[in-house]
């Protein structure tokens, strides 16, 4: 029984010493953050939109008499003055209906020009009774009958004519040509369009603008980019704001002139950044990203600073949010200054230690070892 006591009390004693031999648990490392900081200053909303350079003035060309298309002779970019031809129709039919309404002409004129003779002539018989009143009526009628078709005759020749110079298309003011609809051999409607003409002196950014940023798109103000240039911005004034919103997406067109004059490529893609003041003044824009929740309410981990060193801990903070922007939020309730966990906000955890931007290798380990 002795044996058994003393060899657990050897047991015992050689298990306390290598317990404490053991090495330390290593500390757990610093998770490293980024975050923003609060300002309550120049609060602004931002919005930006994604829309294209179209012209001002964009009109469509059609021919106003229907047929066969013999050539077009303009191609998509090409510049054109204006009476240029754009396109020409098979023109067979209509010069046949001119001759045709030139020769109904003669005939009319010929039969004005002998009921008038047969008018002058009972004009000299009546006199002599040898013609009743009633054919001095009749011949004074035909005669006025066979004017009237004369001149009706004349104006169907000027239509006729019309139409066989409508079979040619030309260019009603100057521009570029930005699109064809028709190719040659095609038949075409009346009033079909042919080809698009638009005025490239008078480019503008056109965007489309959700119905819940209409009011405050009214009262922004508005810089323009080019994706080919996008460090180049320009300034740009609202002209026209539909009045009514489009059908399908339930968007309202928004065209924006350039306040400085300037050559804009047709169909070039931009981008428009729209800026106004808060609603209210005690609102702070900080990135969307740094939104999480608790218990269903908005709220962001704020960092609080562990001394001078830029390490510290994080603390779950109800905000209560003003407004949306594409990459931004506008909250409040947070004090001015507070820094605000930008990324990574899924895998904080209340009283987690965190380091800053700017801590050191050695920092943090010092810091984590505390």
């Amino acid at each position: 029984m002795k044996t058994s006591y003393a060899t657990v009390l050897l047991a015992v004693s050689i298990a306390a010493m290598l317990a404490a031999c053991a090495p330390d648990k290593p500390p757990e490392a610093l998770r490293s953050v980024r975050t923003a900081e609060v300002r309550y200053d120049k609060a602004e909303e931002t919005n930006r939109y994604t829309g294209t350079v179209q012209a001002r003035h964009e009109v469509d060309h059609a021919f106003r008499v229907g047929g066969k298309i013999m050539a077009r002779k303009v191609d998509v970019g090409q510049t054109v003055r204006e009476g240029d031809v754009l396109a020409v129709l098979d023109e067979t039919d209509y010069r046949l209906a001119e001759e045709a309404a030139r020769q109904q002409l003669v005939a009319a004129q010929t039969q004005a020009r002998q009921a008038e003779s047969d008018r002058r002539r009972n004009q000299e018989l009546i006199g002599d009774g040898a013609v009743s009143t009633a054919e001095d009526e009749h011949t004074q009628s035909g005669a006025v009958k066979a004017k009237a078709a004369a001149e009706a005759a004349a104006r169907q020749l000027e239509l006729a004519r019309n139409r066989l110079a409508y079979a040619v298309l030309r260019a009603s003011r100057s521009g570029v040509v930005t699109a064809t609809r028709a190719e040659s051999g095609q038949v075409v409607a009346e009033g079909q369009p042919v080809v698009s003409i638009a005025n490239p002196g008078e480019p503008e950014v056109v965007v489309d603008v959700p119905e819940d940023q209409v009011a405050s798109f009214k009262t922004a103000r508005y810089r323009a980019s080019l994706a080919a240039a996008p460090g180049e911005t320009f300034d740009v004034a609202l002209r026209e704001l539909a009045p009514q919103a489009a059908a399908q997406t339930r968007t309202y067109r928004a065209r924006l002139k350039p306040v400085t004059p300037r050559s804009l490529p047709l169909g070039a893609t931009a981008t428009l950044v729209a800026q106004r003041a808060a609603a209210e003044a005690a609102v702070a824009p900080i990135p969307a990203a740094a939104i999480t929740q608790s218990k269903g309410r908005p709220a962001v981990w704020v960092v609080r600073r562990a001394g001078p060193e830029p390490v510290g801990t994080v603390e779950l903070a109800e905000v209560a949010v003003h407004g949306y922007g594409n990459d931004e939020v506008l909250v409040s309730g947070l004090p001015a200054g507070a820094l605000v966990v930008t990324a990574g906000v899924q895998k904080m955890a209340p009283g987690a230690r965190v380091a800053l931007p700017g801590a050191s290798a050695s920092t943090a380990a010092k810091q984590a070892a505390r």
